[in-house]
């Protein structure tokens, strides 16, 4: 993520808020509306959004059909808040999320309902996978994300996130993950190794938690091999698999899933950010069945189902989700998306093109230089943001639902930023 030292644009901001506050450091305007792809600020100027909310509005803001379910339920006093009792909202949910997305892929997971951001799903697999085994250990990998409460902060690799714990933060073994030390560096065999060496000094894992594709990580896309691969090493050593489809699934890359394509059947998976269609709270964690051994309420939380998403995550199933035509029009906005990246990154040099479908960028090489071109875009009118280790990669997260010149434009902004700071750059070097 690029951050700026620009002050807030209200001094409300700066009085009230905790300087624990971030996107608008990068993006210093007080914004009032948006729809779709176009996001507008107090002045009327509008931007193009190459963020989505951190993967979290893949259809948009204020799709018209989640917006009018939503409102309709408002006023028919629809159940707001109701813990995870039964009501009509969740009902419908499941039914939908049942008939669109888990018998078309062959899937009998049972949904948990978590606390309501990305962080409680990871927390209740790591919970339910020590639970099911006996085992206290999670593998996780270099530049995984997994979220900022204590034990999921503690999979996750970023030194700047884990040094606000305050404290160790046990239970996790880090290994690497593909590419960690080069294209010509197997890490499969390495992990592999430490397993099958009894002096290996790594205790027996419960789970390996990993993203197919790492949102803040970098971008770094687990090839299919890589992942059947770890699988494998799950089974063979009694260890489940989670694959965490927060940041990466929901049609991020191109299928529901992003590991769809892989051969691959997660034990698990935690699910949030555009589970709600809408932006509202909503995660969940799916479960196979023989391993839903919790007792009632044993992991539970006050906002473990949120109605209002029920309702737009329902109409989002069905809008997008009921054939293939919205899978087509991702796969078709994502090869428009890789050929202008690879031009762009032709313009950087030892520059590389990182990610998969809707969820790429430009590796390039330098945290100064993205943030630079990161704050050039939005000067012109598009909000994107960095992600990896030292902030490398100017990360393109649109919506899913972008119409394609929109696309273009943010591309073509995106294009002048990066042939501007990159000679700005390299006269300064000079």
């Amino acid at each position: 993520m690029t951050h700026t030292d620009t002050a807030g644009v209200s001094g409300i901001y700066d009085r009230r808020e905790s300087a624990a506050r971030s996107y608008c450091r990068s993006f210093p305007t007080e914004f009032v509306k948006a729809q779709n792809a176009t996001m507008t600020d107090a002045s009327g100027r509008d931007y193009i959004d190459f963020l989505a909310g951190c993967s979290s509005l893949n259809y948009g803001h204020n799709d018209a059909d989640m917006k009018a379910a939503l409102i309709d339920h408002i006023t028919a006093d629809g159940v707001t808040h109701g813990l995870d009792m039964h009501t009509n909202a969740k009902t419908a949910f499941l039914e939908a999320f049942e008939t669109h997305i888990l018998k078309p892929r062959g899937m009998d997971h049972r949904i948990m309902m978590t606390g309501p951001t990305g962080t409680n799903a990871v927390e209740a697999a790591m919970k339910l996978a020590r639970k099911v085994t006996g085992r206290h250990n999670i593998i996780a990998f270099t530049n995984g994300f997994h979220g900022m409460t204590l034990g999921a902060l503690g999979a996750t690799g970023n030194a700047g996130k884990r040094g606000g714990a305050g404290m160790p933060i046990p239970g996790v073994t880090h290994l690497p993950y593909e590419g960690a030390f080069g294209p010509e560096v197997d890490t499969l065999a390495q992990i592999e190794m430490m397993l099958e060496n009894p002096s290996s000094g790594m205790d027996a894992p419960a789970a390996f938690l990993l993203e197919p594709v790492q949102g803040e990580g970098g971008l770094n896309a687990a090839s299919a091999m890589w992942i059947k691969g770890i699988a494998a090493l799950a089974k063979k050593h009694g260890a489940l698999l989670i694959l965490d489809d927060i940041q990466s699934g929901i049609g991020r890359t191109g299928t529901f899933f992003s590991f769809e394509e892989m051969g691959v059947v997660p034990d698990m998976i935690p699910l949030a950010k555009s589970l709600s269609g809408m932006g509202l709270p909503f995660a969940a964690l799916l479960i196979r069945p023989d391993l839903d051994i919790w007792k009632p309420a044993e992991h539970n939380g006050t906002f473990r189902g949120n109605n209002h998403a029920f309702v737009t995550a329902r109409i989002a199933l069905e809008k997008f989700w009921s054939d293939d035509s919205f899978q087509s029009q991702i796969k078709e906005k994502a090869k428009l998306l890789n050929e202008r990246l690879t031009r762009i990154a032709a313009l950087v040099p030892g520059s590389a093109l990182k990610g998969r479908g809707m969820m790429q960028g430009v590796d390039v090489r330098s945290g100064d230089l993205a943030g630079a071109i990161c704050a050039d875009c939005f000067e012109n009118g598009l909000i994107i943001e960095t992600s990896g280790a030292h902030d490398e990669v100017v990360k393109v997260l649109a919506p899913l639902t972008i119409p394609m010149e929109q696309l273009e434009a943010g591309l073509d902004i995106l294009e002048a930023a990066t042939r501007n700071q990159t000679q700005t750059h390299t006269i300064a070097a000079e």
